[in-house]
């Protein structure tokens, strides 16, 4: 039997249409600016967003866009149309690849996206969508997966396919999920996020106070803004939606930085596990337990690289 998988639970707060927005706010909580110039903006990062398709003719997201497929059962199998009938692919993509247009601008904004739908109006998919989502995505040999969605009990299908992509040097970002009840003992996992090898990802508000929807859990890897984040919506419009959905973005688009950073910092190409341990050093420890918090708040201060000396 072919189990459903669901986009994470999150909250429209505000659909927006105008010209003059302001720059969402977790672009500067996480410092993501300060480490543009030494990142180059995520250039040439390839980043799969397995959700519910993408606006791909949004201003702010059409450039972005170098690959499309659909593994659903809409717009009769069209493997090229990935049409999003939900919002929430296209909010998604913004937060990781928009490109300043209208004031909205995501953290990578120089990244390459493949749009991979697997979610389909109902915001629900097949598993066997999803996974054929992933082992595509290894196919193109991309650089990072990022999905905000999940279920509820462990499937060895997916965890395979998880684990064949991170054996492949790929980051496999997912959204931890929305049934928090903010007690940081009352665990609650959702899959993929809760595979150990999965950077899973909790929210925060603008103040840097949990979410209260945020799951609390062993696995939790780090956090990010996930509450009234305002990004790109179908239809060239806008929209402020809530959900750990939401922070996942952004820990992708961070890893896209930290990527290029890396590559120059070190002069070589870091393995997945470098650079997940690269993530964790650019985290700020909040005040909260490590089952919701994890590692801390992603924070990309700019950093200088180190001379050598010469005697």
């Amino acid at each position: 039997m072919d189990l459903n998988v669901s986009l994470i639970p999150y909250i429209k707060d505000e659909e927006i249409r105008g010209t003059t927005l302001s720059s969402p706010y977790g672009i500067n909580m996480i410092q993501a600016k300060s480490f543009w110039k030494v990142s180059q903006k995520g250039e040439g990062i390839n980043i799969a967003i397995i959700d519910s398709g993408c606006d791909i003719e949004h201003i702010n997201l059409k450039d972005s866009i170098v690959g499309v497929r659909n593994f659903t059962d809409e717009d009769n199998k069209n493997p090229n149309i990935v049409v999003d009938r939900v919002g929430h692919g296209t909010h998604v993509t913004g937060i990781i690849a928009a490109n300043g247009e209208n004031g909205i601008v995501g953290v990578a904004p120089g990244a390459n996206i493949y749009v991979l739908k697997a979610i389909n109006r109902s915001g629900t998919g097949k598993l066997s969508w999803v996974i054929n989502a992933i082992n595509y995505a290894v196919e193109k040999k991309v650089d990072i997966i990022s999905m905000s969605l999940g279920m509820s009990v462990n499937n060895e299908k997916l965890e395979r396919a998880v684990k064949e992509a991170i054996n492949k040097n790929i980051l496999v970002v997912c959204a931890a999920g929305n049934e928090g009840d903010g007690n940081a003992e009352d665990f609650q996992y959702s899959y993929p996020a809760a595979y150990v090898d999965v950077i899973s990802v909790g929210a925060v508000d603008k103040r840097g106070n949990l979410a209260y929807f945020s799951n609390a859990n062993l696995v939790i890897d780090v956090v990010a803004p996930g509450v009234e984040i305002l990004s790109t919506y179908p239809n060239n419009s806008y929209a402020s939606l809530s959900g750990t959905s939401m922070a996942t973005p952004y820990v992708s688009g961070s890893l896209a930085l930290l990527k290029n950073w890396s590559k120059e910092e070190f002069q070589r190409n870091l393995t997945e596990e470098e650079l997940y341990a690269q993530l964790i050093k650019h985290t700020k420890t909040l005040n909260y337990s490590r089952a919701v918090q994890g590692n801390g708040l992603i924070y990309l201060k700019e950093e200088k690289a180190i001379k050598k000396i010469k005697y």
